[in-house]
C-alpha cells in the first residue's frame, strides 16, 4: 500500500472552502428553520423525504439513507416527530421485521409551512451568488464527488 501525499496548495484551498461553505450555508439554514418554525433541518428533511416518497411512506433504513443519518440517529430523530405528530411508524407490511415511516397530514402541514423559509434561504445562500452556468458547473462538479445523486 503506497503512503498518500499531501494535497497541493490548490486541492487543500479547494477542500477547506467545500467544508467551510456546507458548514456556513448548513448552520444558516438550521438557524432559520429554527427561529421561524421551531423545526431543526434535520426535521425539516425528513418530511421532505417522505413528502417525495410513493403514498408519502418509506421504510426507516431508506430514510436513514436519504438523511444520511445512522439507523439509531434516524431511530431517535422519528421518536421525536412522531411525538410531535408529524409522522407514525407502522409495520412493513411486506416484512414484519421492518418498520415504515409514513408522514401525517400535520406533518405535510408543517412542510408546507416552512418550505418558503427554506427555499428562501438556499436562494440567499447559495443560488443567488452564482451565475447560471455557475450553479449548473457546481451540480456537475458535486455529482463527480456523488455519482448518481440526481435529487430523487
Amino acid at each position: 500500500m503506497s503512503v498518500p501525499q499531501g494535497l497541493t496548495s490548490a486541492e487543500q484551498t479547494a477542500w477547506r472552502s467545500f467544508l467551510r461553505a456546507h458548514a456556513t450555508v448548513v448552520r444558516a439554514l438550521e438557524a432559520e428553520l429554527l427561529a421561524e418554525h421551531d423545526l431543526p433541518l434535520a426535521s425539516y428533511d425528513v418530511l421532505v423525504q417522505l413528502s417525495e416518497a410513493p403514498d408519502q411512506r418509506l421504510r426507516m433504513t431508506e430514510l436513514a439513507d436519504r438523511v444520511l443519518l445512522s439507523r439509531s440517529g434516524l431511530t431517535r430523530l422519528a421518536d421525536r416527530l412522531e411525538r410531535e405528530g408529524l409522522l407514525l411508524r407502522e409495520p412493513c407490511p411486506s416484512d414484519a421485521r421492518g418498520t415504515l415511516a409514513v408522514l401525517t397530514p400535520a406533518g405535510l402541514a408543517r412542510l408546507r409551512e416552512s418550505w418558503p423559509t427554506h427555499l428562501r434561504g438556499v436562494q440567499q445562500h447559495v443560488t443567488s451568488r452564482l451565475t447560471a452556468d455557475e450553479i449548473g458547473q457546481l451540480g456537475t462538479l458535486l455529482g463527480k464527488i456523488v455519482p448518481g445523486e440526481t435529487g430523487r
